[in-house]
């Protein structure tokens, strides 16, 4: 994909962006375990998903592993000005990436051991995963490319779900409420307070 480099580009590459780049390669690695066989040490609730035994968690955690590698690179000023063939290609490769994982992911809701309200916030998050990111590469197909920068944004705040997941993961071992019904709640608050996040961000800049 390919930007027009003449324009100001977001997020900077301040600690923000040092502390994106950090949780995005460190829950990238903690998930290759998932590509192992048996998945050792994998949270049971993923590992018992109905439909993790037919391969969607290994195709999901795949291709979300080079997705969460991948999309932070994506927002750097000097690689897209100095090597755009460069950013092009990642951000194909990127695309391709949360395509294949939005879709496993969508399967893999279905199968959620929580019951329907996990089904319903991590099916709503692969949906639009999906579609974000859908409108990222047409936007940059057509050469709209602010547009493509807002969407892109809105994307990789859903692939970010992957980290905020794991940040919230702790507190339903030792929630009042139970595990389960913790769960359930953050199947929605891993990735509905990013992508307000990334809405106020984009609304708040009108060229990003």
């Amino acid at each position: 994909m390919s930007v027009n480099t003449a324009s100001p580009a977001a997020p900077k590459t301040g600690w923000p962006f040092r502390l994106m780049l950090a949780g995005s390669l460190l829950i990238a690695l903690a998930s290759a375990r998932y590509l192992l066989p048996g998945a050792p040490g994998g949270a049971p609730d993923i590992i018992t998903n109905a439909f993790a035994k037919y391969g969607a968690l290994t195709v999901h955690a795949g291709f979300a592993i080079v997705a969460l590698t991948i999309g932070p690179f994506q927002f750097l000023r000097g690689l897209r000005a100095r090597r755009p063939g460069l950013h092009r290609w990642m951000g194909r490769t990127y695309v391709l990436a949360c395509l294949v994982a939005g879709a496993a992911g969508l399967v893999l809701a279905f199968g959620a051991t929580t019951g329907p309200v996990s089904t319903a916030g991590f099916g709503l998050l692969a949906v639009l995963w999906l579609f974000t990111t859908t409108k990222a590469w047409t936007s940059a197909m057509n050469r709209r490319f602010d547009e493509h920068r807002r969407w892109m944004i809105r994307s990789f705040a859903l692939t970010f779900a992957a980290v905020t997941l794991r940040l919230y993961l702790p507190f339903a071992f030792f929630s009042p409420f139970g595990y389960d019904d913790t769960y359930r709640a953050i199947s929605f608050l891993c990735w509905v307070p990013n992508l307000a996040f990334a809405e106020v961000f984009v609304r708040m800049r009108p060229r990003v």
